[in-house]
């Protein structure tokens, strides 16, 4: 057809780094119209700046036109930017492009044909470098749409990147900014966070950053309340149940969110009362299949490992449970679950927090759904109503990531199981 096309933003980062892009990005000198009649699965979303989806197998790839971006691009904006100098036609069209994306690192262009990258801003010695920086001043940039402050967190845990010197000290700078954000893109960012194999090095930097006590407050608190410093490098149990998530996901095989919730709901109830191993061992065992509580009770009895002892939410008893003792102890736990989730969707809660420490900025942040944490108090419900199932027993440990993003339950109650267990009994622990 004799139109430009290129891949643009974030996949060309990926794939400089060698690394399998989330998704891809493509802008044509097509016009959308054009684009729709050369694949048969494929609409236009999007009024005001308009982008095809177009479908490919089970995937969505996003095109946009340099007609649209042109139009976009020609807003009122706080930056100003000047054409420079010795470009030509065609240069000017793709410095335009890469000008109005948040870092220098999502600021190249690739063109799978003539097999060029073009960067106008400085990505390629950036991503050398392995820093995150802001095309235009940082303050500039953060003040046209604070949601950048959350992209960088999650671009820099992600690739284990540093932040430059300006764009880390705009960061805490316009921190307060994101309670302008709406719900639902607090919360596609933090998916995006914790979903995607990264969810540690993200709960590290948005600590770091002083973003936590504003996005999570609870967590937060618990972090304060333990002496955990801005750059700590030790671990702690919230840290460790994510660090096993992680193991388990990427970049192309996330999860649904109800996962990461439920981890989060987990904790908190073992904050508020810590639990014997051995309670923790059978919930998790229980939950992992939705299966028997009976015989999860039988399986945890019989383990012999050592479990982590580091963790103050794991209260080191020597009580010897009897089966119906301990059935009890486990559903209780997942009473506790469900008890916790409604905290985290309670903004007169969370708001209370971080009320003892005065220095902490002050959030009623709440940006999990009532919808997400009902799906989430759904996870547990086998606790009880399996007490007399018979135990399903896992496909040979395979995940079906499918399921897993998509948020069925069976997957990610099997996940559950294996991440809360996996973190109270680490393999390293049963080999020494």
């Amino acid at each position: 057809m004799g139109y430009e096309v290129y891949l643009v933003g974030g996949c060309v980062r990926d794939l400089v780094l060698k690394r399998t892009p989330k998704d891809f990005d493509i802008l044509t000198s097509a016009e959308l119209k054009e684009v729709m009649r050369a694949f048969p699965r494929c609409e236009i979303v999007g009024r005001r700046f308009p982008i095809c989806h177009v479908h490919v197998d089970d995937a969505i790839v996003e095109v946009s036109s340099f007609s649209t971006i042109g139009r976009k691009f020609g807003r009122k904006s706080k930056s100003s930017m000047r054409k420079p100098s010795g470009c030509d036609e065609y240069d000017f069209v793709r410095w335009r492009n890469c000008m109005q994306r948040d870092f220098t690192i999502n600021g190249l262009m690739f063109d799978p044909f003539a097999r060029i990258v073009y960067d106008y801003v400085g990505g390629m010695k950036d991503i050398q470098k392995a820093k995150v920086r802001c095309i235009i001043p940082a303050s500039t940039s953060f003040a046209e749409d604070c949601a950048r402050i959350l992209r960088g967190i999650r671009i820099a845990a992600r690739l284990g990147f540093r932040f430059s010197r300006e764009t880390s000290h705009y960061l805490k700078e316009f921190s307060d900014s994101l309670l302008r954000l709406d719900k639902g893109r607090i919360h596609l960012e933090m998916n995006y966070m914790l979903a995607y194999g990264s969810a540690e090095a993200s709960l590290r930097l948005l600590w770091k950053f002083g973003l936590l006590e504003i996005l999570l407050p609870l967590q937060a608190s618990y972090l304060v309340s333990h002496g955990f410093r801005r750059r700590d490098k030790r671990s702690n149990m919230l840290l460790s149940l994510f660090a096993s998530l992680d193991k388990l996901l990427a970049p192309d095989r996330p999860c649904h969110s109800c996962l990461w919730v439920s981890i989060l709901a987990f904790h908190e109830a073992l904050v508020e009362q810590p639990r014997d191993a051995l309670v923790i061992a059978a919930f998790s065992i229980a939950v992992h299949r939705g299966g028997s509580l009976s015989e999860a009770v039988d399986i945890a009895k019989q383990i012999s490992q050592p479990h982590e002892t580091s963790f103050h939410e794991i209260s080191q008893s020597c009580y010897a449970y009897t089966k119906d003792e301990l059935m009890d102890e486990v559903i209780k736990l997942a009473d506790s679950v469900k008890s916790t989730l409604r905290k985290l969707t309670d903004e007169n809660i969370v708001s209370q927090a971080l009320v003892q420490y005065p220095q902490a900025p002050q959030s009623d942040m709440v940006f999990i759904s009532w919808a997400l944490s009902l799906k989430v108090c759904s996870m547990f419900d086998c606790v009880k109503r399996g007490r007399n199932r018979r135990f399903v027993s896992n496909r040979g440990g395979e995940i079906d990531y499918e399921s897993l993003a998509l948020g069925r339950l069976d997957e990610v109650r099997d996940i559950f199981g294996r991440v809360v267990f996996d973190t109270v009994y680490p393999i390293q622990l049963a080999t020494q």
